[in-house]
């Protein structure tokens, strides 16, 4: 069996980067809101304490990988979902290459041997290499990062406060009497904004829970959340403590170092440096870890090709963290290093997905009202969080208008491949009938290229799928297909009634499902009469023995007295 992550593992491999944000969030907000920065940050802290809930409610009732994909594969259309995935992935990508490239230049400033391109690129094959060991060796070395950023946030803090006990509140009295660009209120407004870039890493935990122990995960969402409230305010607080405003944004991007050396010397300035470098590294790890679990449900949900879910024998998917790598280091070559206009994809791909998160929690009280989850967010707080999010995208977008272009033209390339994968049948059809337009007379190379685009039809729609009822209404089953046209390429399905051993389905029900095939002449319906108990085991069981995968698989939304939690029957979807 598959070891699961404890809650320091599970909470290192996401907290570093979410802990790695007040190495810029701090130095960032005071460039925007002045003296009045750790204001803004608190106003973070609150709304991240809103998504708590909100990831809390979503994961709790739905424990399986892919974050705002799952929320809303579950919950509404499945070209909805990979949106939001196709979100996740870009935000991912741009983390891994900026936290690459980031922690590589403070490595440089260390020791000026280190050539940046090459060793970026060396540094996520590292990564790439850790992941594919497995995730419990990545894990390891999360956690020996994370504790040791810790220990250097507290060491550095700690100087700090001393200094400042030591040398007064004139630095902090003539910071607050700095007059601020504009007024207070855009001075929050902007500083707010800026400072929401310093949660990332928050929804990385989702796209990895079911490697995570029982129980874990909203404990690494407390454990995220208060590692921002606390050192993200104090940092910026103390910085505003003891260093001159002009000081404050001439050594905007190395703030940290440089409290470092005015609180306790050189040495406290490069132990900072060094744990930028390694933190930095650490999110690099995070972004491996998150695209490795989403991509891999994307994958078994027939949105990305099927090569990439192919493990080794330490059961990782080794073709997404190769891929991952491979399509980083080209983002690396194409930009030169220069990775400015990569800000604008990270800025406002995390979060967008962020608010799709929200609008999963939404969709999921709607539609999914009877699941049982182990706590709810309220509708305020979920509508307050999207709308503090969207607020945050409207003030990076106001302060870097570019931004919108530079996300569009990576956003548009990634729809395409997932847009291709979704509506594959559709585009293959349109192929036939242009080869048919244009090839009246049917030469050999034609009709060859039209023979083999109608057996790739043929091998995509021969997928079978299975819908588990409990003696559903002809109604209900009308929407199931409605639903299974509409979102997967199948012409055929097994509707399966899980039966006691004295019961037997009604006349009623058969002539219903007999109705239904005629009305839906498109999908092959062939109605089972299974025999025992619907559990995980005979879901297993029906899996191995119909060899159909049970993603592939489909029930109705269970009640409060289902006996089994969700994650148990493996990766069945709910679609009614």
């Amino acid at each position: 069996m598959k070891k699961k992550l404890g809650q320091l593992a599970a909470t290192s491999i996401c907290g570093n980067d979410i802990s790695s944000s007040c190495l810029y969030v701090s130095g960032i907000s005071i460039l925007y809101a002045g003296q009045y920065a750790w204001i803004s940050l608190l106003m973070v802290s609150l709304v991240l304490f809103l998504f708590r809930r909100i990831y809390g409610e979503v994961v709790g009732a739905l424990p399986l990988n892919g974050g705002a994909y799952n929320a809303l594969l579950n919950t509404t259309k499945k070209s909805t979902a990979s949106f939001a995935a196709s979100l996740t992935v870009l935000s991912y990508m741009a983390t891994a290459v900026i936290s690459a490239s980031e922690a590589i230049k403070y490595a440089h400033g260390l020791w000026g041997a280190i050539p940046v391109m090459y060793a970026t690129i060396f540094l996520l094959l590292v990564f790439m290499g850790l992941v594919i060991l497995g995730i419990g060796e990545s894990s390891k070395v999360a956690t020996i990062i994370f504790l040791f950023h810790l220990g250097s946030l507290v060491l550095l803090c700690g100087f700090c406060l001393y200094f400042f006990f030591q040398s007064g509140f004139q630095v902090l009295s003539a910071n607050f009497k700095t007059p601020v660009v504009g007024s207070i209120p855009n001075a929050l407004f902007f500083g707010f904004a800026a400072a929401m870039l310093g949660i990332s890493g928050f929804e990385s935990s989702a796209n990895y829970v079911e490697e995570q122990k029982k129980g874990v995960f909203p404990k690494t969402l407390r454990n995220m959340w208060i590692i921002v409230t606390v050192f993200n305010p104090l940092i910026a607080f103390l910085a505003l403590a003891i260093i001159p405003m002009s000081v404050i944004h001439a050594h905007g991007e190395t703030l940290l170092s440089h409290m470092g050396m005015l609180a306790g010397g050189s040495w406290l300035s490069y132990l900072i440096s060094i744990d930028a470098a390694l933190v930095l590294s650490g999110a690099v790890l995070t972004s491996f870890v998150g695209v490795g679990g989403l991509v891999e449900r994307m994958a078994l949900d027939r949105i990305l090709p099927k090569f990439l879910i192919k493990k080794n024998k330490r059961g990782s998917t080794y073709f997404i963290a190769i891929t991952f790598f491979l399509l980083c280091s080209s983002i690396l070559f194409i930009t030169r290093g220069n990775l400015a206009e990569l800000a604008g994809v990270y800025t406002i791909a995390f979060l967008g997905v962020m608010i799709l998160f929200g609008l999963g929690n939404l969709l999921l009280k709607i539609n999914r009202r009877k699941l049982p989850r182990p706590e709810r967010a309220t509708w305020s707080a979920v509508i307050v969080a999207i709308f503090g999010v969207g607020i945050a995208v409207l003030g990076n977008i106001t302060l870097n208008p570019h931004y919108l272009q530079i996300f569009l033209d990576y956003l548009i390339p990634t729809l395409v491949i997932v847009g291709f994968m979704l509506f594959r049948i559709r585009i293959l059809k349109v192929a036939l009938f242009f080869l048919d337009y244009i090839t009246p007379d049917k030469n050999s190379i034609f009709r060859e290229w039209n023979s083999e685009i109608k057996r790739t039809i043929r091998r995509i729609n021969d997928q079978q799928f299975v819908f588990f009822t409990n003696h559903d209404d002809v109604a209900t089953l009308n929407r199931v297909l409605r639903y299974i046209t509409a979102n997967e390429h199948t012409r055929r399905l097994k509707i399966v009634s899980v039966l006691a051993p004295d019961e037997k389905l009604t006349e009623l029900f058969k002539q219903d499902i007999e109705m239904l095939d005629r009305s839906w002449p498109s999908i092959e319906i062939e109605l089972v009469e299974e025999y025992g108990e619907f559990c995980p085991q005979k879901i297993k069981e029906l899996s191995k023995k119909w060899q159909i995968p049970t993603n592939y698989m489909f029930i109705g939304s269970p009640g409060q007295d289902f006996p089994y939690e969700l994650w148990e029957l493996g990766e069945v979807r709910l679609i009614i």
